[in-house]
């Protein structure tokens, strides 16, 4: 009987310890470096405001907090790293559109989306721009919608793949306003970009990364950009919305942990991400990508990005659309 009741007691001690421990090392959190894994190369817009992030990250979590570069598959390589990662608060994915959209368009992911990832926060949110070359005849978005209805198929626009959001935002436009266009894929924007400069192709919903410079040259002109609202940068461009209802595309950023991340940790998270937006630095970073800050909670971005989920869904069933 002593022995029993002595052997209980231990038990219940080392669980308290284990407790203890375990509550004493997240309310330290974090003791060593934090990886945030960017799913593309190198370069790229998002590889770009991740750094900037990652460094006023550091300043207030008193950490170091390092970027990875995954590209591939469409994102999915890097997600599947942090979604199979241990759930401590240590290693972050950089999430985009492809996030959303990836679980209709690819068949068997690695992963389950739902399931494999806790949201920490969204970080910011923008348009796509439709742009043509500052010679084409499409002076006007309504010119767009003319010729599209005028002659169906006739106007190309060019995207740098099948399912990423310049892809996706013709797709949109075409099942809304009843059109019908030709859609060319190419193996990144770059690519595209260089296309649509040169004439093989007719209009391009890029990032506002990519065409910013160029229409700041006098090489394209921007006909319109693809968010619900104007974009406080590009105020003088009208939106697809103020022509054709219910319409919206939005390029984003947002950090995931994998599920089972403490919530304690993730709100630590959550705080300096906030504070690290607030920057100067940060903000100046954002303006050549047309975005703005958008955080909040990470229900919030949990609730987002269900919505786009199932937005996007329809499209891509609807347009039997599929991947490279």
């Amino acid at each position: 009987m002593f022995n029993t009741t002595f052997v209980s007691l231990m038990r219940r001690g080392l669980l308290v310890c284990a407790a203890f421990a375990s509550f004493a090392s997240w309310a330290n959190y974090p003791i060593r470096p934090i990886k945030i894994v960017v799913p593309f190369a190198p370069g790229g817009g998002t590889d770009s405001i991740t750094r900037t992030l990652s460094s006023g990250m550091s300043q207030t979590l008193g950490q170091a907090v390092v970027v990875e570069n995954k590209p591939g598959a469409g994102t999915i390589i890097g997600s599947d790293l942090v979604a199979k990662s241990a759930p401590d608060g240590y290693t972050l994915v950089m999430a985009t559109f492809a996030h959303a959209v990836n679980p209709s368009l690819i068949a068997k992911l690695p992963f389950d989306t739902e399931k494999a990832f806790a949201p920490v926060v969204m970080v910011a949110r923008g348009p796509n721009v439709l742009v043509v070359r500052a010679d084409s005849p499409l002076k006007t978005f309504k010119d767009v919608m003319d010729t599209a209805r005028a002659q169906p198929g006739k106007l190309s626009y060019a995207s740098q793949g099948n399912g990423t959001s310049a892809h996706l935002a013709g797709e949109m436009f075409e099942n809304l306003a009843k059109v019908k266009m030709t859609h060319v894929p190419y193996r990144g924007a770059g690519p595209a970009m260089t296309d649509l400069l040169g004439g093989q192709v007719d209009m391009m919903f890029a990032t506002a990364a990519a065409a910013g410079p160029h229409v700041a040259a006098g090489k394209l002109r921007a006909l319109a950009v693809t968010t619900p609202e104007r974009s406080p940068v590009m105020r003088a461009v009208p939106t697809v919305a103020e022509f054709v209802t219910g319409y919206a595309v939005e390029s984003w950023y947002g950090l995931f942990a994998p599920a089972g991340t403490p919530a304690d940790v993730i709100s630590k998270l959550n705080v300096a991400i906030k504070q690290a937006t607030q920057s100067a630095d940060f903000k100046k970073k954002l303006e050549p990508e047309g975005l703005i800050v958008s955080t909040g909670s990470p229900q919030e971005l949990e609730d987002y990005v269900r919505k786009e989920e199932a937005r996007w869904r329809k499209i891509v069933t609807e347009n039997n659309i599929k991947p490279d």
